[in-house]
């Protein structure tokens, strides 16, 4: 028997991976925001904000975050080759590959095990996207493709088709346990149901007795109690038998109309459904809106800078009603124009936002500030009943912690004074940053006896061998410091690393930008054959193609 070949999306510079430092977060207390008073008990002021490149943020968030988010919802640039006036949305195809990649990678780590991914985005990069996601998530986890549609009108002036929406790409954690919730029941919905007949459990409304599925035990005739005989349609049966129909009837669940002359049906009554709806993968825009709609909930908060391809509120609002309950925590790492953080506030949902461009202060903040203060009007403030309240923090991520000095050697970053110094240390090596004020060694912990202390000073044969008899037999500790007068192993409980040495080859430092810019391209590879044959069109180096877009991707 043939074995069966994995397939997999390859592209250049696919094997190049980032090693990402883990930066701390630093609050700007001038940027955070509250409400100035309570305004119910389910208020929440821990929301984040966090302005920075979202990979490294991502990075940043992994220890503290791994396996609690809820619900990731992204809107990456899509990669159209458009000029859009926010971020560079015209990547060389594999660049954009290779960087959704690695941020996927740790959004799958952030993910609870009950949690799930939406990823808005439309035909140029979906196809592959949804194999790249296979290959991160697993293809037994992919959910479903919704399409939204993101226009009311056609593009008359399209060269081909008018584009009119979008897709939104859904992956549970794991799907064995992830279920969505329902949609809520429509006023529209229960008007369909009557009570013609006065009956005391209340409205009703006629389904269909009749089954596809054909059983020729319920195959039987039926009269009316005007006394026609009716029989199922051709080719079907009744969806139950004999004796169960007399009982139905018996019950007064069996509606034969005002004459007792039509064709039986059952009656469904609106007190026995269930409390919501299953979604379709089909979402119009009459009812989650349109790109029109969102910009005009943009033009709320800054009319002078629109966004080119915002979301409407009543889109993500979907989204988070299937996939979250209230307070959840949400995440958006392409927050854009904060609709995400937005619509997670109005619904009771917990939020991490993250934004690297100057339209986290343009855009994301006052927007947010006028959702707190119930100054935002639109979207889906009035259906949700927003009162306005709560809070969040603004975050930037900090420096990396290794520079070279003027001689070009690798040293601690002079802007980190001792706190910021041991978060990092703890980060980089595993551990939860929280002092002890009664034991100043005692800086973080990995578990309830292993702890680590990190300072810049000498640690001498004394001062260790009092931190030793204080450590105890029965923990551990990690001491990070400039150097230290003894040997290495000559504590048991005690390990010890210098800084910076001990950490240079964990991470690229001093690296900030990991954004979908071009110059993020990774060089293709120059061979033999190129050198003595040069072939000036051809750049990507495999040989046997001409055309670069003949050799980007196999499967």
């Amino acid at each position: 028997m043939a074995k069966k070949q994995k397939l997999e999306l390859t592209w250049i510079g696919k094997e190049n991976r980032p090693k990402l430092e883990p930066r701390i977060l630093i609050e700007d207390t001038e940027k955070s925001y509250h409400a100035s008073h309570k305004v119910s008990d389910n208020d929440i002021f821990d929301n984040m904000l966090i302005r920075g490149d979202n990979l490294l943020a991502l990075k940043a968030l992994e220890q503290e975050y791994a396996g609690k988010v809820k619900c990731i919802l992204i809107d990456p640039p899509y990669n159209t080759g458009s000029a859009f006036k926010h971020y560079d949305d015209g990547l060389e195809h594999s660049v954009w590959l290779s960087l959704m990649r690695d941020r996927l990678e740790i959004i799958h780590r952030l993910l609870a095990k009950d949690g799930s991914l939406w990823i808005t985005i439309d035909d140029d990069e979906s196809h592959y996207l949804k194999v790249l996601c296979d290959e991160v998530f697993g293809r037994f986890n992919f959910v479903a493709n919704v399409v939204w549609q993101k226009k009311y009108s056609p593009q008359n002036d399209a060269k081909w088709l008018s584009d009119s929406h979008d897709h939104i790409l859904v992956y549970a954690k794991n799907k064995e346990i992830w279920r969505p919730n329902l949609l809520p029941r429509t006023v529209e919905m229960d008007k369909r149901y009557k009570n013609p007949d006065n009956d005391n459990r209340g409205s009703w409304k006629p389904a269909d007795l009749s089954v596809k599925t054909y059983l020729e035990a319920n195959n039987y005739p039926i009269k009316t109690p005007s006394g026609r005989i009716v029989n199922p349609p051709e080719s079907r049966c009744w969806v139950v038998s004999e004796s169960r129909l007399r009982e139905l009837i018996s019950d007064n669940r069996i509606w034969f109309g005002k004459t007792g002359n039509n064709v039986p049906a059952l009656k469904k009554f609106l007190s026995e459904v269930k409390d919501g709806t299953t979604t379709i993968t089909v979402w119009l825009y009459s009812d989650v809106g349109h790109n029109q709609d969102a910009k005009k909930e943009v033009k709320n908060f800054n009319n002078q800078d629109v966004f080119d391809t915002p979301k409407p509120e009543k889109l993500f609002e979907r989204i988070l009603i299937l996939a979250t309950n209230p307070d959840d925590l949400v995440l958006d790492s392409f927050l854009g124009s904060g609709t995400t953080a937005a619509v997670a506030h109005k619904m009771g949902r917990r939020w991490i936002g993250i934004e690297l461009g100057n339209h986290c202060e343009t855009h994301c903040l006052p927007r947010l500030k006028k959702v707190i203060d119930e100054k935002d009007p639109g979207g889906i403030t009035k259906s949700v009943n927003w009162q306005g309240g709560g809070g969040f923090r603004y975050y930037e991520l900090g420096p990396s912690l290794i520079q070279e000095d003027k001689w070009g050697n690798p040293v601690i970053n002079k802007s980190f004074d001792a706190a910021m110094l041991a978060k990092a240390l703890c980060k980089l090596e595993g551990f939860i940053y929280q002092p002890n004020a009664e034991f100043y060694w005692q800086q973080g912990f990995s578990s309830e006896t292993d702890f680590i202390y990190i300072t810049t000073q000498t640690m001498t044969a004394d001062m260790l061998a009092k931190v030793s008899d204080e450590v105890g037999d029965n923990s551990s500790l990690l001491i990070c410091c400039s150097s230290f007068r003894c040997k290495a192993d000559t504590y048991p409980n005690i390990t010890l690393k210098k800084i910076p040495k001990a950490v240079l080859k964990k991470c690229e430092w001093g690296k900030d930008d990991y954004s979908l810019a071009i110059k993020n391209l990774p060089e293709a590879p120059v061979l033999k054959e190129d050198v003595e044959n040069p072939k000036p069109k051809r750049k990507f180096g495999k040989g046997k193609y001409e055309n670069p877009k003949q050799q980007e991707f196999e499967l």
